[in-house]
């Protein structure tokens, strides 16, 4: 009958795949490890209010205070309104904007309120990309790349001081004897050479001489007997 029909499509459950399953499994676990931490804005009369999404407020505070690294009252408001004012439409706070925001900050996961600071201008410079992408980028493509530069520049500045990038001085004892020299750097030292090997590269650089030198007179060979020495038989030819 058409009325059992109705009530089998109306019966139905949507069965989830297993790769559906397991992103909602990992959608609650994210959600239970992080509770929300929201702002909530509403206007009174002609004054805008910023507070904290959760029925209790002092537990909302709390998240949000947790989730920009602080527990210091006057950052909390300070950082607060600056970031509704970067998301403001006209005169008119723009709550899914500011929780953007908010949002940036978090998955940031800000250590200290350092981290917190830099977390909100790059949000911002986000919130601004992107506007420059939607309405002025084919007018201002110039100011849209600095933007673009801009945020990459801040993700390397947030790496570089989580990382503790600062320059290391490592002081080590160095004894020198007197009239030595200390070096410091890498020292590459060249193998040391041989007598043998020595006198062999001395003679192969050194190329005899093809012309006999007239000038030079060669020495008598001491090992050799007067008899020989041709200046000794002159000597016994002139007695």
């Amino acid at each position: 009958m058409p009325g059992r029909e109705h009530n089998k499509e109306e019966k139905a459950v949507y069965k989830a795949t297993p790769a559906e399953l397991t992103a909602l499994k990992k959608y609650l676990a994210r959600f239970r490890a992080k509770p929300s931490a929201r702002f909530r804005a509403s206007k009174d009369g002609g004054n805008w209010q910023i507070g904290f999404d959760h029925p209790d407020q002092l537990v909302g505070r709390a998240l949000v205070m947790d989730a920009l690294a602080s527990a210091d009252e006057d950052f909390l408001n300070g950082i607060m309104y600056q970031l509704a004012n970067a998301s403001a439409q006209g005169q008119n706070i723009d709550e899914r904007g500011l929780n953007f925001m908010l949002s940036v900050i978090k998955g940031i996961e800000p250590r200290d309120q350092l981290e917190a600071m830099l977390g909100a201008q790059m949000a911002a410079v986000h919130v601004a990309t992107m506007t420059f992408a939607r309405d002025l980028a084919p007018v201002n493509i110039s100011a849209f790349n600095k933007l673009t530069r801009t945020f990459a520049m801040q993700m390397e500045a947030l790496k570089r001081y989580r990382s503790g990038a600062e320059q290391k001085v490592t002081l080590q004892h160095v004894s020198v004897a007197e009239g030595g020299q200390a070096i410091v750097g890498n020292v590459t030292h060249a193998p040391r050479e041989s007598g043998k090997e020595k006198a062999t590269q001395e003679k192969t650089a050194t190329p005899p001489s093809t012309r006999p030198d007239t000038n030079v007179v060669p020495m008598p060979n001491m090992g050799e007997s007067k008899e020989h020495d041709p200046l000794a038989v002159r000597r016994k030819s002139n007695k």
